[in-house]
């Protein structure tokens, strides 16, 4: 499998600010990252850099081979950018702007047109070619910005917050549009929503504070995303001690009228175990459910795990 895009040791400094302190990660074909981090975490500087428009303070990019500091044109070309504001002329036709942008990309006249013809057809945007762009809804426009950055077939594609403003119709079109451009291409998707990750992409990696907390696929955040807590809710008092020793549990939270909180190791699934405790004993057992982390949980996690790392620092 080749590597699009190489990442290595990337720091960016503003004075003795340190935006971005040794990031480091690689893409292959066929892969649509998750960029995420809260705001002022070091995001757009790190896809500043990534696109060429940042040169880093130390650390090495490198986009299908060519370094983007030694080779910046040929690194730059295997890249296709949708900034957060879609870079549209709203006056032309969405023929005329794609045009325009396939010579900008440096297309020669007689390659433009079937550039322009299977950029729409990828983008879904067949029917609207004549059309105005200022008269297309937000949803259509946000294609026409994505058309723009794949005319070229680079091998990259970076697209930031490519769903803001658009209505739930129009964001399920959008990443079902990113998955599609994911088969042919590698994705860098940069967002602070949580569920677009889940929903368009194959690996994560979450930034705060300039340094990256995590870096995982999808399918492994969503096994730690498996409960490993149960909630209990009784008629009577417990016994703590039973509970305890059943296996795989590791610690139980008492919380009000006779409800509790049960942690347990993922690989155990004490549930059951713990349903026939409650029925020999007659403690009356009301409720028994898992409590499933979601995204913004493991999120929540990793930043808070930072900042109090450094505040005991």
């Amino acid at each position: 499998m080749s590597t699009l895009v190489d990442v290595k040791n990337l720091s960016r400094y503003y004075g003795d600010f340190c935006a971005v302190k040794n990031v480091s990660f690689s893409l292959n074909k066929g892969e649509v990252l998750g960029f995420l981090g809260p705001n002022g975490a070091g995001k757009s500087t790190t896809m500043k850099m990534i696109c060429g428009n940042l040169s880093p303070t130390i650390g090495e990019i490198k986009i299908n081979g060519f370094d983007m500091l030694d080779e910046p044109k040929l690194a730059k070309a295997e890249l296709g950018f949708l900034p957060e504001i879609p870079p549209l002329y709203r006056d032309l036709t969405v023929d005329e702007y794609l045009s325009y942008c396939g010579k900008l990309h440096g297309l020669k006249s007689n390659a433009v047109q079937k550039a322009v013809t299977h950029g729409k057809e990828k983008c879904g945007l067949g029917d609207v070619g004549k059309r105005l762009i200022n008269n297309l809804s937000k949803g259509y426009q946000q294609r026409v910005g994505i058309a723009q950055a794949v005319l070229h077939n680079p091998s990259v594609i970076i697209l930031d917050e490519p769903t803001v403003g658009l209505d739930p119709i129009q964001i399920m079109e959008i990443r079902q549009l990113i998955k599609d451009l994911g088969s042919e291409h590698s994705v860098i998707l940069s967002t602070h929503i949580l569920p677009e990750v889940q929903q368009s992409c194959d690996r994560v990696q979450i930034i705060h504070q300039g340094q990256l907390v995590l870096s995982d696929s999808i399918e492994n955040l969503n096994a730690q995303m498996n409960s490993s807590k149960l909630n209990i809710r009784l008629s009577h008092a417990a016994d703590i001690d039973k509970i305890k020793a059943v296996s795989g549990i590791t610690a139980i939270d008492e919380m009000n009228e006779n409800r509790y909180q049960i942690h347990h190791q993922q690989q155990f699934n004490p549930a059951q175990a713990v349903a026939e405790l409650a029925v020999t004993n007659h403690w009356g057992l009301l409720e028994l459910t898992p409590v499933k982390n979601s995204m913004e949980d493991i999120f929540i996690s990793l930043t808070q795990n930072i900042q109090n790392t450094e505040q005991a620092s």
